[in-house]
């Protein structure tokens, strides 16, 4: 999916909410457990109570791989069945030599399907630039994320006072272009959005922390908005756990469709739909 047509579906449903298929099956309503295929009947459900209000899912890869080669078989199943007009975050965060960065690429983008990869970008520049070698797939790369431990690197200074966040951001916009390069910025950070937006105003930023993290989405939008929107807004466990019980889709749908509500609002406010 390139960026024209991710803006239109942002348009189209006055929403900019992802929701993060973080499916755990400690987690999901126990009769699924039943289920030859627990993981993929949870997401099906879910993906059909909320895609009428989402843009973009995020399927964490963690909560797959850990299964083996049921768990890689859930996820393909899972991604087939997303609607094609939503867009696809593989949250995988790799990032390695370039030999194997190309093959991560493969991995996510030719075999999988997705339309973007989280990237980590500790290794540089060539550890990342070959996921920007397919054409409409993007890079979602971590910038300032809202972990504790972020304070252990991401916010240290060097001898003239640049933070380490502000030297990523600045050295990897140059690796690829607002068209196939996101970042990810916490929620919890409002303000360090701002600082981000700064530095590349014109990308989109993945934003993880609103809802159960304790992030405002108001404080997303003040701080992290262009003039594109450039906004992916992801929930994850405030949508899949609403409900343990037999009723789990219709909350998970009253969710999805509350925060879509309160993102309409705001793009509302900003003439953008």
């Amino acid at each position: 999916m390139n960026r024209a047509e991710l803006i239109q579906q942002i348009k189209e449903k006055k929403s900019f909410l992802c929701i993060g298929l973080d499916t755990d099956l400690e987690k999901i309503p126990s009769h699924f457990l039943q289920l030859e295929d627990p993981i993929f009947e949870f997401n099906k459900a879910i993906i059909d109570a909320t895609k009428d209000f989402c843009v973009a899912y995020k399927p964490n890869i963690a909560f797959y791989e850990c299964y083996g080669v049921k768990g890689w078989e859930s996820l393909q199943k899972t991604i087939n069945y997303i609607p094609k007009d939503i867009f696809t975050i593989a949250d995988a965060k790799r990032g390695d030599i370039g030999n194997t960065s190309l093959y991560y690429a493969k991995t996510f983008f030719d075999q999988y399907e997705f339309d973007s990869v989280t990237v980590a970008p500790y290794m540089g520049e060539d550890s990342v630039t070959p996921f920007m070698t397919h054409k409409d797939k993007w890079v979602i790369l971590l910038a300032l994320t809202s972990n504790k431990g972020a304070l252990d690197f991401q916010m240290t200074e060097d001898s003239n006072g640049e933070r380490l966040f502000e030297k990523v951001l600045k050295k990897s916009s140059n690796w690829g272009t607002p068209e196939n390069l996101m970042y990810v910025v916490g929620a919890t950070r409002a303000e360090g959005i701002g600082e981000v937006r700064k530095i590349v105003p014109n990308h989109f930023f993945l934003v993880p922390g609103v809802g159960a993290q304790g992030g405002s989405l108001e404080d997303v939008v003040k701080y992290g908005w262009n003039e594109d929107c450039g906004l992916l807004v992801n929930s994850s466990r405030g949508i899949l756990y609403a409900s343990n019980g037999l009723d789990f889709a219709e909350k998970a749908r009253e969710e999805a469709k509350k925060l879509q509500m309160s993102m309409e609002k705001l793009l509302l406010e900003k003439s953008f739909v």
